[in-house]
């Protein structure tokens, strides 16, 4: 740090330009998520994908991960992520950005069931598929309209 108390920011090597087609896979990822394309959110998969959640449990493997994402998917079918910054280390893609959705829940996709949250999202590229895809967002909201919607009708 400088002493006018400025950070000094330096270029590590290997870092953001170190190759884009790494980052374009993590993209291509989040473009079928937003599609709700499984076919090709399987296509994009890793043979030893793993999902990570924003808890931290550990969801490993193609099968399950493309039915976790069925799932999901169902729950919030125009769910979205908005990606506004990327940064690459190695194999390593820091996304980062929001996500975006509809409960469908017993009120159907009514605005009272709709969240937005700033995320982030960390993506080990393999060749051109995603190893490990893992979600860092607050749930606290989604989890409120999810407990509050089951609660009504």
């Amino acid at each position: 740090m400088a002493a006018t108390g400025r950070r000094r920011v330096r270029r590590i090597p290997g870092g953001a330009a170190a190759n884009p087609a790494r980052a374009a896979v993590a993209r291509a990822f989040v473009g079928a998520i937003n599609r709700g394309d499984l076919a090709s959110i399987l296509g994009l998969m890793a043979s030893g994908y793993t999902f990570v959640d924003s808890v931290g449990r550990v969801h490993k493997g193609r099968r399950r991960g493309v039915a976790g994402w069925r799932q999901f998917l169902a729950m919030f079918p125009d769910y979205r992520i908005r990606i506004t910054h990327a940064l690459e280390s190695g194999s390593t893609v820091a996304l980062f950005g929001s996500a975006s959705g509809t409960y469908a829940g017993k009120r159907g996709l009514v605005r009272a069931n709709r969240i937005r949250m700033a995320a982030a999202w960390k993506a080990v590229i393999q060749g051109d598929r995603v190893r490990l895809w893992q979600v860092y967002a607050d749930w606290t909201e989604g989890l409120r309209i999810i407990n509050e919607d089951s609660r009504s009708c």
